[in-house]
């Protein structure tokens, strides 16, 4: 573990810690904290706007973790987006700040501001393209001009994907060329749900759709070329025989993510870029009804300002149950697991990618618990290995996404070990 100097006492600040996904992310530092050796422990602290939901944070995590001195030994650190004052103050006092506080589009920036101003690196679990990109435009040069590392998406959005391409492409003995990935989440007899500041950010992400095409023109990036046969993409609504049920696009970060770890390893590292599909299965034929019924309605309301203030009051009716107010129970969260499968194909080795078609397929699979808690490891993990293996990480700071950052790192072996599988299939 990174040494922490005199002028910054820990080595992660949890921002946020009192929201939704913040408290699982509470209670995964303090378990990695106390399985560190004594030599190597995890300095920490919470900050937030509430110092009384910060106190509750700490006490309920206490309580489920049999760990009671996490009430009385973690610092918790007053700090709101809105007071840029506290945010400075904050990130002084850390080495890596984890920004749990989202919508990002709405309280994100700041956060990436002070922690660049301030010298203190910054990972979220932000799925909002929109936001990621235009950090990485905005961002990437002050970043590395001060030496800090902004790395987004470190969660369900959008590691099992970015990282499960990295590890499909080192397990395939050839040329990858192409990957479909199939998301599948399976539930218990109650079910399984999201919370609300996840359908938040896909109302007004929905919304804003159309400033992302001209946000990536600002980027000038050139096209990646397509190594071996191209692939075209399936339709919006179709029967995976992978995944034996109804499957449409994923409609989160994750392509935009890994085509930003493909546009960096293709041009720094010169790694043969790979075509990327993701989808997610929904289902059989009830769960199709409800998804055209229910997508209709939203892709009405969320064009006008009326529509979208009703879907993010009534999130519940409007997913027709998918997110809530409340989010998930605990027991819906232990029941559930996710599962990301990836198909890929290419080019055996000595083949030329240039002649003829694909001649080599690959499987792989991602699995691990429910999503909240695969983000909580996650983002942790990320956390311990850019303090750990900062000398493996690229240049010397930036704007990045995960496949990017810790593509010369042992993230995917580390999060094997928490909570996400890696695995080839036959």
């Amino acid at each position: 573990m990174a040494t922490v100097t005199s002028s910054r006492p820990y080595h992660v600040i949890i921002f946020g810690a009192s929201g939704f996904s913040g408290q699982f992310v509470v209670e995964e530092v303090a378990r990695y904290a106390a399985e560190t050796p004594g030599g190597g422990r995890v300095k920490w602290a919470v900050a937030g706007r509430s110092r009384q939901r910060l106190e509750d944070v700490l006490k309920r995590a206490a309580g489920r973790l049999s760990m009671p001195e996490l009430r009385t030994d973690i610092e918790i650190i007053v700090a709101d987006v809105s007071i840029e004052e506290s945010l400075a103050l904050m990130c002084q006092q850390g080495l890596v700040i984890l920004n749990c506080v989202g919508p990002y589009r709405f309280y994100g920036e700041p956060v990436v501001k002070a922690c660049i101003a301030n010298g203190a690196h910054y990972i979220d679990i932000c799925g909002e393209p929109q936001f990621l990109e235009r950090m990485q435009l905005e961002y990437h040069t002050k970043a590395l001009d001060k030496g800090v590392y902004v790395i987004g998406s470190c969660g369900f959005d959008s590691i099992p994907a970015d990282l499960g391409i990295l590890y499909t492409q080192r397990q395939f003995k050839g040329t990858l060329t192409a990957v479909e990935s199939f998301l599948q989440i399976t539930s218990g007899p109650e079910g399984s749900s999201g919370h609300d500041a996840t359908w938040q950010s896909a109302v007004y992400g929905f919304a804003d759709s159309k400033s992302l095409s001209q946000l990536r023109k600002k980027f000038g990036h050139r096209p990646l070329p397509v190594v071996g046969a191209k692939v075209k993409q399936r339709g919006f609504l179709f029967f995976s025989k992978e995944i034996e049920q109804y499957t449409i696009p994923f409609m989160g970060s994750d392509r935009s993510v890994v085509r930003r770890s493909q546009h960096y390893l293709y041009e720094e590292e010169q790694q043969s870029p790979v075509q990327y599909s993701p989808y997610v299965g929904i289902g059989g034929l009830f769960s199709v009804v409800k998804l055209l019924c229910g997508g209709v309605l939203f892709w009405f309301l969320v064009k006008f300002s009326l529509g979208r203030k009703l879907l993010t009051t009534f999130p519940s009716l409007f997913s027709c149950g998918l997110f809530s107010k409340s989010g998930p129970t605990m027991k819906q969260i232990e029941d559930t697991c996710i599962s990301m499968t990836f198909y890929g194909e290419g080019y055996s080795e000595g083949s030329d990618p240039t002649q003829g078609r694909p001649n080599t397929k690959i499987c792989t699979q991602v699995t691990g618990a429910d999503g909240y808690l695969i983000t909580a490891s996650a983002m942790v993990q990320a956390a311990v290995t850019l303090l750990n293996e900062l000398h493996s990480l690229p240049r010397r700071g930036g704007v990045y996404s995960p496949g990017a950052a810790f593509f010369k790192t042992s993230l995917i072996e580390r999060l094997s070990n928490h909570n996400l599988k890696f695995s080839v299939k036959n």
